[in-house]
């Protein structure tokens, strides 16, 4: 499988001006060949190939005067940003065709040198790993980077991104051999939420960190101050800085915290299921900056990935199902409850349900039939789960089911983190 490594790097002066004409390079070259397409099609012209506009568009615009500054830079960059436009067009053209699966993406745009983030593609050609603990980039030189953690195998290819505060990253891709853990007695089923971030099957719960909430405060006081700035002024450039270092904090916290709490998940479960939440649409709603301070989906993703590192199984329920109307103890559906209501007694056993739990739960019991059922694509499934999706009847007895559970995706890029560090946890009395 393979992941992905970040490490951060610190270029000096020369360095910086290499890696900024680069970007630009890169940047012209994919809005050049773009243009070109988007002109061709509105004349009603073919296609144009990579290889046409390879020599259009980087050869031999090299040799002319306006962009002969193209020279300046490593050539892999340059044919680099052209693979990535025909990768762009390629999810664009699998996603009209209905061959590429989830929400429906646009076309290619233009990308502009006011973007937020700035960033160029290397293959092993243009790059190397010296044993000063240096990073050769071709044209670059070598660049300083801090070093984490030890990579496990050689890189394919290297990324290197300059963020919108200034701050540059070496993101390599590696390919990797899974890291199997050894048999876990239990599974898990979460309910996440808003009061609570996440509510376990077994009654633990954890607390929400709510990072953007405590900061802010500060980014209030940030944000008047940009907003007095002239436009266009250099102390205008210094306050949004400001500004987009405070967010990439609040960022980088709550990704440290998604990482060690789905790395806890992962090593303590045998298999973990999730309900497959509209994030997008709660985040159009009155909860929406509570919504993204969760940061839900990029929590699902990291559970996704690590149960296809370490062996464990991992499958999502439908978010139709409705696991706080069914009564986990004897499978009544007790019918919908507002969101005022955290407890209730169902009314054909009597239980009392703390609201969170009980669709935990019920989410658990869900994954686990999902699971049987075959719809899930786990290391330790045969080669041919999920890809010979029969349909089976669900058994009526059972709760939800009518609802179809949501598959895993291996092979999912993402970062490792390096120990196991416990979160805050308490359990339910009982």
């Amino acid at each position: 499988m393979q992941l992905r490594y970040n490490y951060r790097a610190y270029p000096d002066a020369a360095q910086r001006r290499a890696l900024a004409s680069a970007f630009g390079c890169a940047r012209v070259v994919w809005n050049d060949c773009l243009r070109d397409r988007r002109e061709a099609h509105a004349a009603g012209l073919p296609y144009l190939k990579s290889a046409g506009l390879s020599r259009l568009r980087i050869t031999q615009a090299k040799r002319t005067e306006e962009r002969g500054w193209l020279a300046d830079v490593s050539a892999v960059v340059l044919q680099q940003s052209l693979r990535d436009l025909d990768a762009a067009y390629k999810n664009y053209f699998d996603s009209l065709n209905g061959k590429r699966q989830g929400r429906r993406i646009g076309p290619p745009r233009y990308k502009s040198k006011k973007d937020a983030r700035q960033s160029i593609r290397l293959n092993t050609n243009a790059f190397s790993l010296q044993d000063n603990g240096t990073v050769y980039v071709a044209k670059v030189g070598n660049l300083k980077v801090t070093w984490s953690r030890r990579l496990p195998a050689a890189p394919t290819s290297l990324t290197v991104v300059k963020d919108s505060c200034g701050r540059y990253f070496l993101s390599f891709v590696v390919d990797t051999e899974p890291d199997i853990l050894p048999q876990a007695e239990t599974d898990a089923g979460l309910d996440l939420g808003l009061s609570a971030f996440a509510v376990l099957s077994d009654g633990s719960k954890i607390d929400s960190p709510r990072f953007l909430r405590r900061a802010e405060k500060k980014l209030k006081r940030l944000q008047r101050e940009l907003s007095r700035k002239q436009k266009g002024s250099k102390n205008r450039a210094k306050a949004r800085i400001k500004v987009a270092r405070q967010h990439a904090k609040v960022a980088d916290r709550r990704r440290d915290w998604h990482h060690k709490a789905s790395t806890q998940i992962i090593r303590d479960s045998q298999a973990v299921y999730v309900e497959d939440l509209a994030v997008s649409g709660l985040g159009r709603t009155r909860l929406a900056k509570s919504v993204h301070d969760a940061g839900w989906s990029a929590f699902v993703r990291m559970l996704e990935y690590k149960a296809v590192k370490h062996g464990r199984t991992f499958a999502k329920v439908d978010r139709a199902f409705p696991s706080s109307q069914v009564c986990s103890a004897c499978g009544f559906r007790d019918g919908p409850k507002p969101l005022h209501v955290r407890q209730w007694t169902c009314g054909a056993c009597g239980t009392v349900h703390d609201r969170d739990h009980n669709a935990a739960r019920n989410v658990l019991f869900e994954g686990r039939r999902i699971v049987a059922a075959g719809r899930a694509e786990t290391l330790n499934a045969s080669w041919s789960a999920g890809k010979t999706r029969t349909k089976l009847p669900a058994q009526r007895v059972e709760a939800g089911s009518p609802w179809k559970g949501q598959t895993t995706q291996a092979g999912i890029p993402g970062l490792e983190v390096r120990e196991h560090v416990k979160i805050r946890v308490w359990r339910r009395s009982s």
